[in-house]
């Protein structure tokens, strides 16, 4: 048998790329889909050698784009994330920085039409139920790609993106603090455990024994990591997310005091891997975090409780800034919005081939 071609967009969205789909492109039963995607991106295999993966799970990411039916939604977002080492599809956790190229994948495809210099598109986040504005330069009603925008992690400089997050606590657990306390105590760590965005066990590197600022000397300590795996396990099953030894969440937020002036520093594991920059999602509820009487952060970071701030969390590749609107206080606070500045990439365009033999 021969091989099916299935058009895609290669884009890179914040600090994260992948192929960008149409649904429409796709099987609709899911086992069919996650073997086909995995085919395309050449898992499972750690150098993954047979497909468009990049080897790390920052560069082993997937967008499913369709157009949305909802009231006031333009596009519909649904994110997976392929495993290196198992044949594992996982459309659990949701990606911020892809969503940064969602808008400009939406205006390439004539979803959406451009309004002028700006163009607005609303997205649905399919993973989380989250709802995104994004802020999309379109000058001459032309997608532009260049900018003077730079975010850490990316080199260069972009057209700007801004996402403005809405509706985004509780969408796995059901609550910003699942646990129903702003800390809990696992195997002997004390942890805060919450749901903004993405829901992520949150936990101080000193408390570990260690720094926090060298990702390596985390990921690198088989120990440590073993640790912290079984933390994360048990936090799941607190945080109301069951068995997630195969899942990606709850991911896991290593804090530190900040070193350059910001408002706490982050290390962001992925559960099993460190992030080289950060995630939105997981910076999102960092800043929550960091915002929040009585949580983990409280005596380590330099924000409490503004209502309406911009939370400057520094990670392995610099600063990534969280505009946060909130209101009240510890277990009752109300997380309104999140807004953040991205860069997206057009890279490539075309087909990617995948064995005949996988569809129906």
């Amino acid at each position: 048998m021969g091989q099916r071609e299935i058009t895609c967009l290669f884009m890179r969205g914040g600090t994260s790329r992948g192929p960008f789909f149409n649904s429409d492109d796709l099987p609709t039963d899911l086992d069919i889909r996650n073997k086909v995607l995995l085919a395309a991106m050449g898992s499972p295999d750690t150098r993954q050698i047979d497909g468009l993966g990049g080897a790390d799970m920052l560069t082993s990411k997937i967008a499913i784009i369709s157009k949305s039916e909802r009231k006031g939604i333009d596009v519909d977002y649904l994110f997976a994330q392929a495993w290196l080492d198992k044949p594992i599809i996982d459309t659990a956790p949701s990606c911020g920085n892809m969503l940064a190229a969602v808008g400009p994948y939406a205006i390439e495809r004539r979803i959406v039409k451009t309004t002028g210099n700006q163009t607005c598109v609303n997205i649905y986040n399919v993973n989380t139920g989250s709802q995104i504005e994004a802020v999309i330069q379109t000058p001459n009603n032309q997608i532009t790609y260049e900018g003077t925008q730079q975010i850490d992690g990316v080199p260069g400089t972009a057209a700007p993106i801004l996402l403005n997050f809405s509706n985004i606590v509780g969408s796995k657990c059901g609550s910003l603090f699942p646990t129903g306390e702003t800390t809990n105590e696992i195997q002997g760590i004390r942890v805060s455990c919450m749901d903004v965005a993405m829901p992520m066990v949150i936990m101080r590197a000193a408390d570990l024994g260690v720094t926090g600022y060298e990702s390596n000397s985390i990921v690198n300590n088989t120990a440590l990591m073993q640790r912290i795996e079984k933390i994360r396990l048990e936090a799941g099953h607190k945080m109301g997310l069951g068995d997630v030894a195969e899942m990606v969440v709850p991911k896991v937020g290593i804090i530190a005091k900040a070193r350059h002036g910001g408002s706490i520093y982050s290390c962001y594991l992925t559960p099993h891997h460190a992030h080289a920059a950060h995630a939105v999602t997981g910076a999102i509820c960092v800043a929550s975090c960091a915002t929040i009487k009585g949580t983990i952060a409280e005596s380590i970071s330099k924000k409490t409780n503004g209502f309406s701030e911009t939370v400057n969390i520094e990670h392995p590749s610099g600063v990534i800034d969280i505009d946060l609107k909130t209101s009240k206080s510890g277990l009752n606070t109300q997380v309104f919005s999140a807004g953040v500045i991205r860069t997206a990439r057009k890279i490539m365009e075309g087909q990617v081939f995948v064995p005949e033999r996988l569809w129906p």
